[in-house]
Formats: C-alpha cells, structure tokens, sequence
C-alpha cells in the first residue's frame, strides 16, 4: 500500500544525480518522468550533489548531453554550500584550498580570500588535480592550527569504470597524518540544510531528500526529520538496506516507482 502522505508537505525534492537520476551518461529510465509528475502535482525540485569537483555549469551541460532540459539554477554543488557557510561565518579569513579549477572558481565568484601562506581555514574538496606537495602543506597548515574543512564526506566517487577516490578517503589520510578531523559541510550536514532552506526560502518540513546513498542522501533525512526517499537504482541494494542502521522513509527501485507516493 502506498502512502501518498509521507510527502504530503513537501514542496522540493532535492534530488541526487549519479546512481539516482542518471548512470554514467544515461539518464535512468523514468526519471524524467518523475520531474514531470512532480510538475503535475504542483511540487518544484533541485538536483544536488556532493561531487565539489564539479560545477553547476558542468552538471547541467551533461544533462542536456542526456536529453534533459536543464538550466543551472536547478543544480547546487556541495562546494556552494562550503564556500556561503564561509562567507557567514568566517567572512574574510583567508583560505588554503584543495580544489580543482571548478571550486576555485566557485570560492573566487563567492569573493572568498584564497592563499599559499599561512592561511586561517583549510577547505578539503575533491581535488582531481593534487599534487602531492599540495597534499604536505595542507598537512603542515592543520597541524599548526589552521581551521579545517571539507566539502563532503564520500569516499569514493563512481566511474564508468570503476571509481576515483574521493574526499572522504583524504579526510582519512590527512586524520592519519594529523590527528585532526574536519568540519564537514555537505550531505548529510546541518550546514547543506541550512543552505538549503535559506535558498529556497522554505521550512525543513517542505523539503525531502531522494537518493542512492544511504550515509549521506538518507542519513541527511534521518537526522533532520526530514522526508528521505531511497533508490535502489546506483550505489544501495535492498539487502545493503535491510542491513543498515540508517533508514528511509520509503525505500523504491527508481525514481519511476517513486512517482506513485506524489
């Protein structure tokens, strides 16, 4: 039996992209469907992900690539979230930061102070081109005090052929190296909540998160009383869930299946 109320008050979905509204560089099968049923039922959506190695412009171009008619305000990347927590609470501290040529961009459009030299904040995102001189000195700078934060938490990113390691394996390296371990700012953070919300100028209680990965598209739900849907479309299968701790409010095979709760 489905229970259409679970999503009784929601106004947004935010919703995951890879593993969740496309594999690789094909969208999954209905996905776009489920938009335009949201559509129907009055509702609104924004695509989110954690991957700060990204840009919204990059996003949406492949999207179109797939067919998908988007614009790149429908689209925030974890790196935003990152660089307006900075801007509210550490405005004009200087940045050391671990970032490819996207997430520069992004802090620099943000008006954020970026350094070489004794920096007051490391930000860690996934940065696909360190280096590993890069690597050492923002060792050198979180041991020596500065404050240290990261975009998001996964691990791994997936490829077509495989997977990359992500920021969450360098927090690992750099807790090796340190000691230390970084306030966090994407999912499933109080801060990308927040971030949210505020954008959106809506409550909590009008959101609901939809994805395939259960520490952070579900936990972000889970921990903020939050409406969160589980696809078993990208990372998660149904016996990894019934394992888990971390649970949803409904648990579906594709955002197909998900339509027929709206």
């Amino acid at each position: 039996m489905v229970d259409k109320s679970i999503f009784a008050e929601t106004k947004y979905f935010i919703i995951d992209m890879d593993g969740t509204f496309y594999l690789g560089n094909k969208l999954i099968d209905g996905s776009d469907k489920f938009i335009e049923k949201l559509r129907e039922t009055g509702r609104d959506f924004r695509f989110f992900t954690n991957n700060s190695s990204n840009s919204e412009k990059v996003c949406c171009d492949k999207l179109i690539k797939m067919g998908f008619d988007a614009t790149e305000d429908m689209i925030i990347v974890s790196s935003q979230v990152t660089a307006t927590y900075l801007n509210k609470t550490y405005p004009g501290k200087s940045v050391y930061l671990l970032g490819n040529k996207n997430l520069y961009d992004c802090f620099e459009r943000n008006g954020i102070k970026l350094t070489d030299t004794s920096p007051d904040i490391v930000v860690l995102g996934f940065d696909t081109d360190l280096t590993y001189e890069r690597i050492y000195k923002a060792a050198n700078f979180i041991a020596e005090g500065a404050l240290y934060i990261a975009t998001h938490p996964d691990k791994n990113c997936p490829m077509l052929n495989g997977f990359m390691p992500d920021t969450g394996s360098m927090i690992e390296l750099f807790a090796a190296s340190t000691g230390k371990r970084p306030l966090v700012t994407g999912k499933p953070m109080t801060e990308t909540v927040d971030y949210i919300t505020d954008a959106l100028s809506c409550r909590r209680s009008e959101i609901a998160f939809v994805g395939d990965r259960l520490e952070t598209d579900i936990a972000i739900g889970e921990n903020h009383g939050i409406p969160c849907a589980l696809v078993y479309s990208g990372v998660t299968t149904p016996e990894m869930y019934a394992a888990s701790d971390i649970k949803a409010s409904v648990a579906v095979k594709d955002l197909a299946e998900l339509r027929e709760y709206l």
